[in-house]
Order: C-alpha cells, then sequence, then structure tokens
C-alpha cells in the first residue's frame, strides 16, 4: 500500500496557489491526450461473445446432466456467469460502451432485467449516489446500516442478538453475501412494485417477470423438487458470493467522511477507494473493479484502459502527496473482516479516519 501525508489544498488566488479543480483538470488532460477514454467495442464484443457461449455451455450441460448432482456444477458455473453479465451492465450504466446514452441504457436495462434479474432502475439510483459521494454518511446508501454496521456510534447501545451479531460481524460479512443474490432479486421487484418514481417501470416489470418466472420454470420443470431447489440455492449463492466479493474490497475499511466534509473530487475519489495489485486475469475476474481508484476519477473509462490509467495516477497521487492505496485481494479481506469487527465492537479510535476530513480546509 502506498501511503503518503496528504498535503494541504487551498483554492487559487492571484498568486495562483495550488488549486484542486486545477489539479483533476491536470490529470484528466493527461488521461485524454493519452486516449484512454476512447470507448473499446471490440474488447466488449469479444467478452460479451465468450460470456455468451459460456451461457450456452452451461444450458447444454443442464441438458445432459439431468437426474445427476453434477448439476450443482452448472448451478455454481451460472452464477460466475450471471456475475460477468452484472459486470457489463455495471460498464453499460457508465456509458463505457457506446457513445449512446440511450443504447447504453437499452443494453443494460435488457442486460440487467431479462438476463441477470436485478433491476436497472434500482442499480443506477443506488450506485449512482455512490459514485457522488463515496464512504459520505447519510449520502452513499453503500454505507448505511443493513445486516452489517458500518459506523462506529451505530453500534453504540446494541444489546441481545443484535450486539452478538455486530461483535461478529467481519467474520459473518463473506458468509451473509451467500444470501446476496436472493437479496438482489428482492430487491428489484421491490423496486419495480414501489411508489417511487421508476424510470420504464412497465418495461421493468415484464423483463423482470418474463426472466425470473421462466427461468424457475426451467428449473422445476425438469428437475426433482429437491433437486430444483438445491440447483437455486447454489446458483442464487454464488451469485451474491461472486458480486460481493468482487464490490467489498473497493471502498470497506476506507475512510469513512463527514457528511458536511468539504474534500475536493480529487481526494474525495483517492481516498476513500482501495485497488487491488492485479495483472489481466483480476481484470477479466473483477470486471474491472480491481481498479477502483480509476473508476471512480474515470467512470466512463473502459475497462481495457484502466491498468494505463492507474500507472499515471498513481505516479500524479505520488507526486501530489495523496494517500493512493492498492493492497491484494485477500489482504484487503482481511481488512475489510478486521475493520468490521471493529466497527461491530466500537473500540478505540478509526484507524481509517480519513485525514482530508480530519484536517478541513480542503476547498471543493
Amino acid at each position: 500500500m502506498t501511503t503518503a501525508e496528504p498535503t494541504r489544498i487551498i483554492k487559487t488566488g492571484p498568486r495562483g496557489v495550488t488549486n484542486p479543480v486545477s489539479e483533476f483538470a491536470a490529470l484528466l488532460t493527461t488521461v485524454k491526450e493519452a486516449g484512454l477514454l476512447r470507448r473499446s467495442k471490440r474488447f466488449y464484443g469479444i467478452t460479451f461473445g465468450i460470456i455468451t457461449i459460456a451461457m450456452i455451455g452451461a444450458w447444454y450441460g443442464f441438458a445432459m446432466l439431468q437426474g445427476t448432482w453434477y448439476l450443482l456444477l452448472i448451478a455454481a458455473a451460472l452464477g460466475i456467469i450471471f456475475t460477468q453479465y452484472a459486470f457489463i451492465t455495471h460498464e453499460l450504466s457508465h456509458r463505457q460502451v457506446f457513445a449512446s446514452g440511450k443504447l447504453n441504457d437499452f443494453s443494460g436495462r435488457i442486460m440487467a432485467d431479462l438476463v441477470v434479474g436485478i433491476s436497472y432502475s434500482w442499480w443506477m439510483s443506488k450506485h449512482s449516489r455512490h459514485h457522488a459521494n463515496p464512504n459520505v454518511i447519510d449520502k452513499d446508501p453503500d454505507v448505511e446500516t443493513d445486516f452489517i454496521i458500518f459506523q462506529r456510534e451505530k453500534a453504540v447501545g446494541l444489546t441481545g442478538i443484535a450486539k452478538f451479531m455486530a461483535n461478529r460481524q467481519g467474520y459473518l460479512f463473506f458468509p451473509a453475501l451467500l444470501l446476496e443474490g436472493l437479496n438482489l432479486h428482492i430487491h428489484a421487484f421491490k423496486t419495480v412494485f414501489s411508489k417511487g418514481k421508476v424510470d420504464k417501470r412497465a418495461l421493468e416489470i415484464v423483463l423482470l417477470t418474463v426472466r425470473n418466472v421462466g427461468y424457475l420454470t426451467v428449473v422445476f420443470s425438469f428437475l426433482p423438487l429437491g433437486m430444483a431447489f438445491a440447483f437455486i440455492g447454489v446458483q442464487l449463492a454464488i451469485f451474491g458470493l461472486y458480486m460481493g466479493a468482487s464490490f467489498a474490497p473497493n471502498h470497506k475499511g476506507m475512510p469513512i467522511l463527514p457528511r458536511d466534509s468539504k474534500v475536493d473530487f480529487l481526494r474525495r475519489q483517492v481516498l476513500t477507494s482501495r485497488n487491488i495489485r492485479s495483472g489481466h486475469f483480476m481484470n477479466h475476474f473483477m470486471g474491472g473493479l480491481n481498479y477502483q481508484i480509476e473508476h471512480h476519477l474515470f467512470p466512463n473509462m473502459p475497462r481495457p484502459h484502466l491498468r494505463r490509467a492507474a500507472e499515471i495516477v498513481r505516479e500524479y497521487c505520488v507526486s501530489k502527496g495523496i494517500v493512493y492505496t492498492e493492497v491484494g485481494l485477500f489482504t484487503s479481506y482481511g481488512i475489510v473482516v478486521r475493520h468490521l469487527n471493529e466497527v461491530g465492537l466500537g473500540i478505540g479510535g478509526d484507524p481509517f479516519d480519513c485525514p482530508a476530513a480530519a484536517r478541513g480546509g480542503y476547498g471543493a
């Protein structure tokens, strides 16, 4: 992990002292001149083709292995394949694939609702708020209390089973992800049938119904009842675990900012994000989420360009004295578990307090 004391940022005045806006503008210009914001349709076409071939192969295996418990291997494979489709959906939502916003949204909605079985509208609402204010209390939905408590003060005063669970929530986090796949499907239907505004509500209801009812009909029509439940359970468990294990290392255990903190865009995105050391395999395995810092700085940057962008951003952050965090995958999991346990116990000072927020004076 690269660590350096962050510099104090002062808005540009008459004498031209450091301006955080111009700092990011300079970085953005470098990235643009390197051609790293150009779309890569070829990459996404090949990636989508490979995943789709794998999907066809999985359903062929489903047909060939009927009546045997080897089908659970197919269920696990489907959990992985659906997650890979979800990664492309994520990239479509960030306008990384096509130049047309409408085409990205249309493709993303088809991929999310009809293929993966989750709500594109729900994802866009939640994820957009996260990107705008990563790890900011009351603004980032990803740090709000759900099953897991992310803020120490929320763990104070708990009693009984709630306290027991909170004190061990780090150890429970990854096992709990086995239920996240089911949770995502439930959120999808809760969203499209909610009273709030839902973009293309009718279309999403149709797509989600066709996908989920059709999927369940196929499984329960061709498999004995017990095997069908086991198949669905394994597929959902692997899907949820894979999704959660890919997104969790990115921000959990990183600085959490107060609601009223004034931290400039560059530092807000870099200080609250963590990269995973990786090569080409990890970039495919995590759908580009391993380059979380660069993804937050340039959310419309296609996955193939993130590696080169990381080299530029890392060097730039070092020159500016900005903490740039990069660790191995399993090291990041250890950080997440330890941090969540400490939060649940409410012990000691927070080793992940954001130095920028603590010092103040960072102009937006």
